[in-house]
């Protein structure tokens, strides 16, 4: 018979190895911010500042002593982190820099023949230049490049091939961020940026699966090949579910998993210890967390909605008249469940104040007292955070009486 992982068990332990279980008010170290990056894996990086970056914002989630100088300090003087890509932009440490390497090489040839099809034409041409110049005058930023090319702001799409030259050496790890001016990343030879010992080895391909299995394993407990596979995204769910079968009672089991959205248990792969990890996992805190979007605890947002009943989708692309909550909405973790999201924004310009327009509560979620006094110190500590002089509301204060799903304040 199959055992079985309860849903409160396994967000016990899925929120520990997220590092939320920890305490956030002891006072944190560069030294133990990076280790607490490790137990994550990546932060996301994002342009998006509605209230503040995302990677800020995923590690203040956790420790409310941290602050973004210690981000630089890692990334910039420590080099014990380096900015490429897993799904998307991430923070990642430099330790692991050597299985990104044969990423490098997959990368290469597929980003040549998308960007030749959906990008101006033209940037393969700037890279030898691009090198030379940095090569020998230093880092530079894509606003130093370009010459008479025409700028163009509207996104991605429209970057001149420069630019478009810039990112492709760094995504294929010839060029690394060697640090950013304001959000702009100013970009050098990775020779100069990652520490030797991390450039030091490549492991072939059968190591890079290893290591992208059991290390996604470590920050999920458990999970399906496809779950494994979108951790880093490095590798093919074919490669992942491969893995697992030849892993099976080598390390690896397959356990029952109930879920928080009234769906069935799940049958899913776990490490051989997974009942001792998750006893000896503790319970959250019972504190109000403002999380961003781009958490990675939520980045797989049907693992999310299976394991939390909570639906999540981020709004940003979505129409203004069909968007449900609002354009970048916050969820809210309270303990080891989500008890709604919140829309809200650091005006910057307009009074430097945290202004929210809008509140929505979970299915049986009542803002008495307690709550409220929770959400006004959490979003408290979210306006001293991103350097806002108070919190507003679209609707003045912020209150109600009568328990519904859905509060709003536009």
């Amino acid at each position: 018979m199959t055992e079985r992982l309860s849903n409160r068990e396994a967000r016990r332990l899925f929120l520990n190895l997220h590092g939320l279980s920890e305490s956030v008010h002891r006072k944190i170290s560069a030294k133990e911010l990076e280790a607490r990056i490790e137990q994550i894996g990546f932060v996301q990086v994002d342009s998006i500042n509605t209230v503040a970056r995302a990677h800020h914002m995923i590690l203040h989630a956790r420790n409310r002593t941290y602050r973004p100088k210690q981000m630089a300090q890692l990334l910039e003087q420590d080099r014990s982190m380096f900015e490429n890509w897993t799904h998307d932009a991430s923070i990642i440490p430099s330790r692991y820099f050597s299985y990104w390497q044969p990423r490098f090489r997959k990368t290469a040839e597929k980003l040549r023949n998308r960007w030749r099809k959906y990008r101006r034409p033209g940037f393969e041409g700037e890279v030898e230049s691009i090198l030379e110049r940095i090569t020998v005058s230093g880092p530079v930023m894509a606003r130093e490049l370009g010459g008479d090319q025409p700028k163009q702001a509207t996104g991605w799409w429209n970057w001149h091939p420069s630019k478009t030259a810039l990112e492709y050496l760094w995504r294929t790890g010839v060029l690394a961020v060697a640090r950013r001016e304001g959000f702009q990343k100013v970009y050098d030879l990775t020779e100069r940026v990652i520490p030797d010992e991390h450039r030091a080895h490549e492991p072939d391909e059968a190591t890079a699966v290893e290591w992208a299995c059991r290390s996604a394993f470590d920050r999920l407990g458990f999970a399906s090949p496809g779950e494994i596979a979108g951790f880093w995204e490095s590798i093919s769910a074919a490669e992942a579910a491969d893995w697992c079968r030849e892993n099976l009672g080598k390390g690896l089991r397959r356990i029952e998993v109930e879920s928080g959205d009234g769906t069935k248990p799940r049958e899913v792969y776990a490490v051989e210890d997974i009942f001792d990890r998750t006893a000896d996992a503790p319970d959250p805190i019972p504190a109000l967390r403002v999380l961003s979007p781009f958490d990675p605890m939520i980045r797989d947002r049907t693992r999310a909605k299976r394991l939390f009943g909570f639906d999540y989708r981020i709004e940003v692309f979505v129409p203004a008249p069909k968007r449900r909550y609002g354009y970048y909405v916050f969820p809210l973790l309270e303990g080891n469940r989500f008890i709604g999201r919140i829309d809200m924004k650091h005006q910057r310009q307009e009074g430097n104040v945290l202004h929210v327009t809008g509140l929505w509560l979970e299915d049986g979620v009542r803002f008495g007292k307690a709550r409220e006094t929770a959400l006004e110190a959490a979003l408290d500590r979210t306006r001293r955070f991103c350097g806002a002089d108070s919190v507003t509301f679209a609707n003045g204060y912020l209150r109600t009486e009568t328990g519904v799903a859905q509060v709003s304040v536009a």
